[in-house]
C-alpha cells in the first residue's frame, strides 16, 4: 500500500489473481471516497502478432496468453478451426475434448477455491497478509486436507497430460478431432480419478459449508450491499438451458432473470460491442441491443457478467444430478434467482466443481471414450471461423478470418476477465466508497476492497487487449550520480 498527501491510496500490486493490476483509490478532504480505479496497466498485443500465421498456429498460439488458464484457450481456438475448416469432429473425438475440458475446469477452480480466493474465507478477510495464503489454507483446514488438495490436482494433471502432452501449453486440438485418444487399458485410471475427483468436490462443498455458511459474520460479508450490483448474466447452456462448459448457445438474462437473448458463437457480433477506457487496457464488452450507458447498474444498463454466479444465472439448472441439488439449495438459501452478491461466486464455484467431475464419471463410463475414430480431416477452403467455450472465468469468444491459403488476416478475443470488467471496476468502486470512512484505511480493509474483484478470479493476462490504443511511455533520464535531470510522460 502506498499513501500519497492522505488524497490517493494505492494497491500495487493487487495479489492473488492471475496477471499484473492495481487500484487507484481517490479520496476528498474528509477522507470520503470520490472514485476508486481497477486498472491494468500491460498490453499485450496477441490479436496482433497473429497476423499472417497459419490459423493451425492459433490454438497453440493464445494457450500463451496465460499459463493459469491455457486450456480454454486452446479449447476455443481448436473449435475456431472446426468453425474455420466447416468440418464435424466424430462423436468420440467431442467426448475426449468435453472430457479434458471439464477436468481442467475442475482443476482450475479447485486452484482459486484453496490458494487464490479461498483464503479470504478460510483463514479470514482480515487475517494478517502473511496468513492470507495456501500455507494459511492448510494451517486452518489440516496438513491432511491440504495433501488432498495437492493430490487431487496433480492426478487431474496427469490425465489432462496424458491426452494434451503437457498441461500448460496442451497440443491435443486438431481441426475435426484430436491428436490423440485413450488407450482402453489406461480407461481404469480415468474412471478412478474421476470417481475419487467427485467425492472431492462435495468435499470442498462441506467444507464452505462448515468454514462460510456456518459463519454469521461472513454470511452477512457475501449477502451485504457493498458486494451486489444488478447486472446482465451470460453463460453457455445446452439445448435444456442447462450449464455447458464445452459447447451449446449462449443464454442471457436481465437482471430479473428473464430470458434477454439467446445467440450462437456466429452470431455474437450482433449481441456484444466492445467499450475502451483511457484508464486500463481491459476491453468492456457490452449488450449492443441495449447499449453503453456506462458503469452502472440496472436494466437500462448494458453491463454484462460471466464467471460461475453467471453462468448459474443464465441457466435453468446445472447438468447433473448432484451438482442440481446444490444448485436448488444455493438458490433457495440466497432468496431466489437471479442471485446478485458478487462474493457468492466462490459458492457457485464449487457447484460447477461437482458438475465437471460428474461429467467426467459419465465421460470415462461412455463405451464410445475409447473409440479410434477420432479426426476428420478438413477439405474446405477456411474462410471465417468463431467459437466459443466458458473459461473458467466466463464467456470465452474466438474470432479468426484467414485467406485462401489458411493465413490469419484478422484475429477478435473477447476473454472471460473483460466480459467482468466493468463489473470488476463497480464493484472495485463501490466496495471502496462502502468501507472507507474519514481517509481510515488499514490492510484488512484494503483486502476486503481487493474481493471485490478477486470474486471473478480474475485472469489480467488474458484481458489486456486494447482497440485502439497506445503504451504508455514513462521515460526518466538521471546523471552520472543518480540524480534525476528530467521526465518525459506520454
Amino acid at each position: 500500500m502506498e499513501s500519497t498527501q492522505t488524497r490517493r491510496v494505492t494497491i500495487d500490486p493487487i495479489t492473488r489473481l492471475e496477471g499484473h493490476g492495481k487500484i487507484d483509490i481517490f479520496l476528498d478532504d474528509q477522507g470520503e471516497v470520490t472514485k476508486a480505479y481497477y486498472q491494468i496497466p500491460e498490453l499485450r498485443g496477441f490479436e496482433i502478432f497473429s497476423l499472417g500465421r497459419p490459423a493451425e498456429d492459433m490454438p497453440q498460439i493464445t494457450s500463451r496468453i496465460c499459463g493459469v488458464c491455457p486450456t480454454a484457450h486452446h479449447m476455443a481456438g481448436t473449435k475456431t478451426l472446426d468453425d474455420l475448416y466447416k468440418v464435424d469432429p466424430p462423436p468420440a473425438a467431442k467426448k475426449i475434448r468435453e472430457l479434458i475440458y471439464n477436468l481442467f475446469m475442475l482443476e482450475d477452480h479447485a486452484l482459486h477455491v484453496y490458494i487464490l480466493g479461498g483464503p479470504d474465507f478460510i483463514v479470514g478477510p482480515n487475517a494478517p497478509k502473511e496468513t492470507r495464503n495456501v500455507v494459511g489454507v492448510i494451517d486452518k483446514v489440516g496438513i491432511g486436507v491440504g495433501k488432498n488438495v495437492i493430490s487431487m490436482r496433480r492426478r487431474i494433471r496427469e490425465l489432462m497430460s496424458y491426452l494434451g502432452g503437457k498441461v500448460i501449453h496442451p497440443v491435443f486440438g486438431l481441426p475435426g478431432g484430436v491428436s490423440k485418444g485413450i488407450a482402453p487399458e489406461d480407461l481404469q485410471k480415468f474412471k478412478d480419478t474421476a470417481k475419487d475427483a467427485l467425492e472431492f468436490a462435495k468435499f470442498t462443498l462441506q467444507v464452505f459449508k462448515d468454514i462460510v455458511l456456518k459463519n454469521d459474520e461472513y454470511v452477512k460479508l457475501i449477502t451485504s450491499e457493498v458486494y451486489t450490483h444488478r447486472t446482465y448474466y451470460m453463460g453457455l447452456v445446452d439445448e435444456k438451458n442447462r450449464v455447458n462448459f464445452y459447447d451449446g448457445k449462449v443464454r442471457v438474462v436481465d437482471p430479473d432473470g428473464k430470458e434477454f437473448v439467446k445467440f450462437t458463437p456466429q452470431q455474437y457480433l450482433e449481441n456484444i460491442a466492445e467499450q475502451v477506457e483511457p484508464w486500463s487496457y481491459v476491453k468492456f464488452p457490452y449488450l449492443k441491443k441495449v447499449g453503453w450507458k456506462g458503469f452502472v447498474d440496472g436494466i437500462d444498463s448494458g453491463v454484462v457478467a460471466a464467471a460461475p454466479l453467471a453462468r448459474l444465472n443464465a441457466s435453468d439448472g446445472m447438468a447433473t444430478p448432484e451438482a442440481q441439488t446444490a444448485y436448488d439449495e444455493f438458490y433457495k438459501t440466497l432468496g431466489g434467482k437471479p442471485v446478485h452478491m458478487t462474493l457468492a461466486n466462490h459458492w457457485a464455484r464449487i457447484i460447477e466443481m461437482i458438475q465437471a467431475a460428474e461429467r467426467c464419471v459419465e465421460l470415462t463410463n461412455d463405451p464410445e471414450i475409447t473409440s479410434k475414430d477420432i479426426r476428420t480431416i478438413p477439405t474446405k477452403t477456411p474462410t471465417v471461423g468463431m467459437a466459443i467455450v466458458e473459461a473458467p472465468r466466463g464467456t470465452l469468444i474466438h474470432h479468426y478470418e484467414t485467406d485462401e491459403r489458411g493465413l490469419i488476416t484478422k484475429v477478435n478475443l473477447i476473454v472471460a476477465t473483460a466480459h467482468n470488467g466493468a463489473r470488476i471496476a463497480m464493484g472495485v468502486d463501490k466496495a471502496a466508497k462502502g468501507l472507507i470512512h474519514g481517509g481510515k484505511v488499514d490492510d484488512g480493509l484494503l483486502n476486503m476492497i481487493e474481493m471485490a474483484f478477486r470474486a471473478y478470479d480474475p485472469c489480467n493476462a488474458c484481458a489486456t487487449h486494447s482497440l485502439p490504443g497506445e503504451m504508455p511511455l514513462h521515460v526518466r533520464i538521471r546523471d552520472e550520480h543518480g540524480n534525476l535531470v528530467q521526465e518525459l510522460r506520454r
